[in-house]
């Protein structure tokens, strides 16, 4: 794939021409607050993964609307009674799931507790997942996938009730006797990337301990040019059902904006690690640029960084990525 999107220079700059519904706090507070009202009532139960120096849990919470969900939680082996693990939080990418119970461990191998949140009503691609959506049919017509489902109304957008998981998920991680609750690590690729990104803004003066986000190659950023642009699924999801729906556009911008990690990102008051993959065709880096370039803008604009990978589609950085977050994490868990 060739570079396609703006030229380099341009996008350090460019910043996204959408703007913020005036009521989107106030939105996110009412649905935030409905989702703590009902109980978390995590459950860790502990699972065989064949593996010597890691333990696994299979973790169960209540998310959106008390709906349970899936994830796993990984701790190194023979960590000394009473002490406390700083976690990774990792959200996944769009159609995978948590995984086989051995299947992604990598952050406990680097030290770390690792929680790996289930995506309700996915894992239907590449990695299998066990948590049903128990909303599919909410807000009426959709086009096949779930970019568009409940697109109708932001009480009904799919993505809400996925947020409201990705912060739930982050109160579950937090529960557990192995984890320091003050030291909370937030990443995902992609689709992980995008919810890194919202449940940062979402945590930040709603819920303590988050210390850092690592967003790579992120999706569900800066939606109107992403629809114009991107030539590669999922956000063509959404092009597809305007196709047919022709004077359904405006409305539906207008609920996408709710969800957009250009406008929940502005509210991140943590480091963050991004990446960006210069011929990515379903990531567009000028997307991407956008939420890098709001991030923290009104949250204290904490400390970030960017790593761009020039000669890479949606894949990015990958191994050579990782070594850049882990020696980003060693530092800030230094500092």
């Amino acid at each position: 794939m060739p570079l396609f999107d703006l030229p380099l220079e341009q996008l350090r700059d460019y910043t996204s021409s959408a703007l913020p519904p005036s009521d989107l706090d106030a939105f996110w507070d009412l649905t935030i607050a409905d989702a703590r009202a009902l109980p978390l009532d995590a459950t860790f139960d502990p699972v065989d993964n064949y593996l010597a120096l890691i333990d696994t849990f299979d973790v169960t919470f209540s998310g959106f609307g008390g709906d349970r969900i899936k994830g796993w939680l990984h701790v190194p082996s023979h960590v000394e009674a009473g002490r406390q693990l700083p976690v990774v939080v990792e959200y996944i990418g769009y159609s995978g799931g948590r995984g086989l119970v051995n299947q992604n461990t990598r952050w406990a191998q680097a030290g770390y507790a690792h929680f790996i949140m289930d995506t309700r009503g996915q894992g239907y691609g590449g990695v299998s997942g066990d948590t049903p959506d128990p909303h599919p049919t909410a807000g009426g017509v959709a086009y096949a996938g779930l970019m568009t489902r409940g697109a109708g109304h932001q009480d009904d957008y799919y993505f809400r009730r996925v947020y409201v998981d990705a912060f739930r998920a982050v109160e579950a991680a937090q529960s557990h006797a192995a984890v320091d609750p003050s030291r909370v690590v937030l990443t995902g690729i992609s689709q992980g990337g995008g919810i890194t990104v919202a449940a940062a803004g979402l945590t930040a003066g709603r819920l303590d301990g988050v210390i850092a986000a690592l967003p790579d190659v992120p999706f569900l950023q800066d939606f109107p040019r992403a629809i114009d642009i991107a030539p590669r699924g999922p956000y063509p999801e959404i092009a597809s059902f305007l196709g047919r729906h022709r004077d359904r556009y405006e409305s539906m911008l207008a609920v996408l904006n709710y969800f957009d990690g250009v406008h929940l990102g502005r509210s991140a008051a943590v480091p963050a690690l991004f990446s960006v993959a210069q011929m990515d065709d379903i990531c567009p880096p000028s997307t991407v640029y956008a939420s890098y370039n709001n991030y923290g803008s009104a949250g204290g604009k904490p400390e970030k960084d960017i790593e761009v990978y020039r000669f890479n589609n949606h894949e990015g950085g990958q191994e050579h990525h990782w070594i850049k977050q882990l020696q980003f994490l060693r530092k800030l868990m230094s500092s």
